[in-house]
């Protein structure tokens, strides 16, 4: 198998993308993100990268507080134009007709829309050239009930969560395995 060389670049694929709201119920932007993710278990953190020239990227760096809202088929459209579009001219909720929701711990809205909203608190900003990552506290997950099952548990299944890969959208697929089931016992039936 030959293998082709490219020069060092971003091309670890694929990522989730997300919509990111900050600011306040009053005065609040959502950014498009694709460079998140998860970076601590106790206690959980996260981070997300902005570029500094961005409009969200002030907004965050002054009140230290964001929402991660993880995206889905429905949101696609949604999720692509508040990634183009700058709050600094648009009302990004009021043109993509999503519903701001009251935060449980921090002051910027969620996305009513989206079916999971992450709610997070600034610990550190790390300049790293073009781009500046928030590293955050998660204070609060606010999934939407139609996506947990009976036993209480969310069902990452039924939301159809969107990817983003070198320049396009994907659905997730369905599950292939779970942690651990490559190392699992198999289970033996007991005579009776």
């Amino acid at each position: 198998m030959s293998r082709a060389i490219w020069k060092p670049g971003t091309f670890i694929y694929p990522l989730p993308v997300v919509m990111v709201s900050c600011g306040t119920m009053e005065k609040s932007n959502i950014i498009t993100v694709a460079w998140t993710g998860i970076i601590n278990t106790d206690k959980p953190m996260c981070y997300i990268s902005v570029r500094k020239e961005r409009y969200s990227h002030d907004i965050i760096e002054k009140t230290k507080e964001f929402v991660i809202n993880l995206t889905n088929k429905e949101l696609v459209y949604a999720t692509d134009w508040c990634g183009v579009k700058t709050g600094a001219k648009v009302d990004k909720f009021k043109e993509m007709k999503l519903t701001k929701e009251k935060s449980n711990f921090v002051k910027c809205p969620l996305i009513k829309q989206s079916p999971v909203s992450i709610e997070c608190k600034v610990k550190e900003i790390r300049s790293l050239g073009s781009h500046d990552m928030f590293i955050a506290e998660i204070v609060s997950i606010d999934a939407d009930e139609q996506y947990i099952d009976k036993k209480g548990a969310f069902d990452i299944t039924k939301c159809n969560l969107i990817t983003y890969a070198n320049g396009k959208y994907f659905t997730l697929g369905k599950q292939v395995g779970k942690f651990g089931y490559s190392v699992q016992k198999k289970k033996t039936k007991r005579k009776s």
